[in-house]
C-alpha cells in the first residue's frame, strides 16, 4: 500500500475507467474519477477545481479517456490539463503527447514524417481535387480530423460517379471540413491492436469484423481474438508508438496485400482488447507501471 493520491480523468460508470480507479484504489487507499467536463481552471492560478477537489495537489493523474467522441472541444481539455503537467502533477501520459493525436492529421503526420508504413493518404479543402485523387484510388475512406471507432468515416467508390461522390463530400464538409483521405485497403476480415506500455510490447489481438462491416471496429460488430505476431511485426509497432511518448497505447495495424500498414496510434489505448483477445488485465499492469515510475524518481 501507498499513500500516493493519483485520479484517473475518465468517462464516470464506463469500465475502462472504472477499474483503473478501482486497482489505484486497492493499491493506495484513494479513488477519484475526474470527468473534465466538470472541471474549472483557474488561468489567473493555474489550478484545476473538481468540485472540491485542487487537482493541482494530486501525485498524479492518469488520462484513460478525456471525452467520449474526439472533438476541437476534446482538444481543449488536453490543455487545460497541461496546466496540472505544468504545476509539476505527474500526468499518465502527457497532455502534450496526447494532444498530438487527437487531431488524426497530426498524428499521420508525425508518423509519415518517421517513415512507418501507413496507407496512401491525401488530404485538401478542394472538392474537385478529392474527386481526383478518388479516381486515382478508385476506392477510398474519407475520415474525419476527429473520431474514434471509425464514427463518421464514409467508404467513397470511384464507380459511383462524379455526381454521387460530390454530393457525398459536400455533406461530408458541412459536418466535417477538410478532406482527409486514404486509400482503401482490404483487411482480410481482420486488424490487429499492438499494445504497449511504457514504451515496451505487451500483447497483440486482433479484431475480427463481421461479415457485413467494412472497418473491424467492435462498434461495428467485431470481436477480439488472440494473435501471435511475428518480431517485425512488433518492431513495426515499436517504431509506430515511439514517434510518442505515451505511458500505454495501442497502436492499430492492418495487414494489407502490399504489406503492414499502421492506420493509428490511439491517444489513449483500450483495455478490452488485452483482456479478452490475450488474457491480460492491462488496467492492473498500467497502475503497476505508475506506481512504480514514483519511486524510481523518489
Amino acid at each position: 500500500m501507498t499513500d500516493r493520491r493519483v485520479a484517473v480523468i475518465g468517462t464516470p460508470g464506463k469500465w475502462s475507467t472504472e477499474v483503473l480507479a478501482d486497482h489505484l484504489e486497492a493499491r493506495t487507499g484513494f479513488r477519484c474519477v475526474v470527468d473534465m467536463a466538470e472541471v474549472v481552471l483557474e488561468l489567473e492560478t493555474g489550478r484545476l477545481r473538481f468540485g472540491d477537489l485542487v487537482l493541482n495537489e494530486l501525485d498524479g493523474v492518469i488520462v484513460k479517456k478525456i471525452s467520449e467522441v474526439y472533438s476541437p472541444a476534446a482538444d481543449d481539455r488536453i490543455r487545460m490539463l497541461s496546466a496540472l503537467e505544468a504545476d509539476g502533477v505527474r500526468c499518465f501520459s502527457s497532455p502534450q503527447q496526447i494532444g498530438r493525436l487527437i487531431n488524426r492529421l497530426e498524428g499521420t503526420s508525425a508518423l509519415a514524417r518517421a517513415g512507418v508504413a501507413l496507407p496512401t493518404t491525401r488530404v485538401t479543402e478542394n472538392a474537385e481535387a478529392a474527386l481526383a485523387i478518388l479516381d486515382e484510388f478508385g476506392k477510398a475512406i474519407l475520415k474525419p480530423l476527429y473520431s474514434t471507432k471509425a464514427r463518421g468515416m464514409m467508404v467513397l467508390d470511384a464507380r459511383d460517379g462524379p455526381g454521387a461522390n460530390r454530393e457525398k463530400l459536400s455533406r461530408f464538409r458541412a459536418e466535417h471540413g477538410l478532406f482527409y483521405l486514404q486509400k482503401f485497403v482490404h483487411l482480410g476480415g481482420q486488424d490487429l491492436g499492438m499494445v504497449f506500455l511504457g514504451g515496451e510490447y505487451l500483447c497483440t489481438y486482433a479484431r475480427v469484423g463481421d461479415a457485413g462491416a467494412w472497418n473491424t471496429t467492435i462498434h461495428s460488430g467485431g470481436r477480439y481474438e488472440p494473435y501471435q505476431a511475428s518480431a517485425e511485426l512488433i518492431e513495426l509497432g515499436r517504431r509506430a508508438q515511439a514517434c510518442f511518448e505515451l505511458t500505454f497505447t495501442t497502436v492499430d495495424i492492418a495487414l494489407t496485400d502490399q504489406g503492414p500498414v499502421v492506420f493509428e496510434v490511439s491517444a489513449f489505448g483500450g483495455f478490452s482488447g488485452a483482456r479478452k483477445g490475450c488474457g491480460i488485465d492491462a488496467a492492473e499492469q498500467l497502475v503497476d507501471y505508475v506506481l512504480n515510475d514514483f519511486g524510481k524518481n523518489e
